[in-house]
């Protein structure tokens, strides 16, 4: 699972197919993702101290990580994420359409360098 909070994603099935937007949280043991205006459901709310108006509270459900595509921001297409060691040894993603790198994933380690 590559994809990470903060990374603009393109709904590739579903209601919201189409819509790109930012992800909010990532849930790795559900293998679901929380996304800005993507899901969104309507919650019945009492009338309380916290909700004194009470109503329909309006609210972003998760969606499964297989239903979103990674939208790369070098070349704005959605693709696919890959895994790479660097020269120096770092683990880092990256586009697999133009390979641009994604951000790193973990340090650099002397066994993964480059000789």
């Amino acid at each position: 699972m590559l994809i990470r909070s903060g990374d603009t994603v393109e709904v590739i099935a579903g209601a919201d197919r189409g819509t790109r937007s930012r992800v909010i949280q990532v849930d790795r043991a559900k293998r679901k993702a929380l996304v800005e205006n993507v899901a969104r459901v309507y919650r019945h709310v009492k009338r309380s101290q916290k909700h004194p108006q009470g109503g329909r509270l309006s609210k972003e459900m998760p969606v499964q990580l297989s239903n979103l595509m990674y939208v790369c921001q070098s070349c704005g297409r959605p693709s696919r994420l890959g895994a790479r060691f660097t020269d120096e040894g770092a683990k880092e993603r990256y586009c697999k359409k133009c390979g641009a790198n994604a951000g790193e994933i973990s340090p650099a380690h002397a066994s993964h360098a480059k000789k």
